[in-house]
């Protein structure tokens, strides 16, 4: 019957206010994961110019409308499992805010102009590594989302590839040890956070016929291959300053710091504890240590 409804929606548009429709776009877009990927590319142009400048705002700007576009795909891609699904049945595209061809029209709209931006102001190889990531993540990390429980390993990439573009950006290349071990980092963060993420929803995903790792392996199994993988982004995170991103001892002071209130924290993973509870908590912790990694760094480089 839920199917049935989305079908109906998806067909004839709502009628919305200003606001309503404004509010739409904004959720279609995925604003607050796009603009956390558009820092991300500022913080990769940082790395390597020392400096805000002028040349930051194309890449960012461009990154910012090439992953709103992404964004309005997935909605597209996903709305028939979101109808599924408590948590995303109210979004645009199911609850028929914004029809499906009117999406596609708003997705290609902004993949065009930020291909423009990123072409014009970056140049080719910026360019080539966002639609590279737009590819992962709507045709490879989405359709795989479906098949296996496991598909956040390679879908990790499009977290990895926005520095990237950042740094090229700023007359960095992509070859440079620095900007693969910072790739490395947020291509490890990643998983954690995701999976975290994907636990604490996991019934909705269940409902919605995705595969899920609760199918594969019990709580306990799940927390301490999480805890595993928060300890892999503590071990990245102290590879920075071996490949020269952090120079200055009191910076690397904070960073050490932090990995090791994450690691304190994190180790309630392996206590017997309720689901949610746990797993909220380690979700937390693991997204404001990466916020504290790039705070930390960002200031070195404009400030020290």
């Amino acid at each position: 019957m839920v199917t049935d409804a989305i079908i109906i929606s998806e067909e004839k548009e709502r009628v919305l206010s200003f606001n309503e429709r404004l509010n739409a776009v904004i959720e279609l877009t995925k604003l607050r994961i796009t603009t956390f990927v558009t820092l991300t590319t500022m913080f990769g142009f940082i790395c390597y110019a020392g400096k805000l400048g002028m040349g930051i705002i194309a890449p960012a700007f461009g990154i910012l409308l090439l992953s709103s576009g992404s964004a309005v795909i997935n909605h597209y891609q996903e709305r028939k499992t979101d109808a599924l699904m408590k948590r995303t049945r109210s979004r645009p595209i199911p609850s028929g805010k914004i029809s499906k061809q009117n999406a596609l029209i708003i997705a290609l709209l902004l993949i065009i102009s930020g291909s423009i931006v990123l072409l014009l102001g970056a140049g080719y190889l910026p360019l080539s590594i966002g639609l590279l990531n737009l590819f992962w993540y709507n045709s490879v990390y989405t359709p795989l989302k479906k098949l296996s429980a496991l598909a956040i390993i390679p879908g990790s990439l499009v977290g990895a590839l926005p520095p990237m573009v950042g740094w090229i950006a700023a007359g960095g290349n992509i070859f440079d040890p620095r900007i693969l071990i910072l790739g490395f980092f947020f291509f490890i963060w990643q998983i954690p956070h995701f999976w975290l993420l994907l636990f604490i929803i996991g019934k909705d995903y269940e409902q919605a016929g995705f595969p899920t790792l609760t199918k594969i392996f019990n709580i306990g199994q799940l927390s301490r291959i999480t805890f595993v993988w928060i300890a892999a982004t503590f071990v990245a995170s102290m590879l920075l300053p071996l490949f020269g991103l952090v120079k200055n001892n009191i910076i690397f002071a904070g960073m050490l710091i932090s990995g090791v209130w994450l690691m304190w924290n994190a180790f309630r993973l392996l206590k017997p504890a309720k689901e949610n509870i746990s797993l909220k908590f380690a979700f937390r912790k693991i997204n404001i240590f990466a916020i504290l990694i790039v705070l930390l760094l960002s200031i070195e480089k404009l400030f020290i």
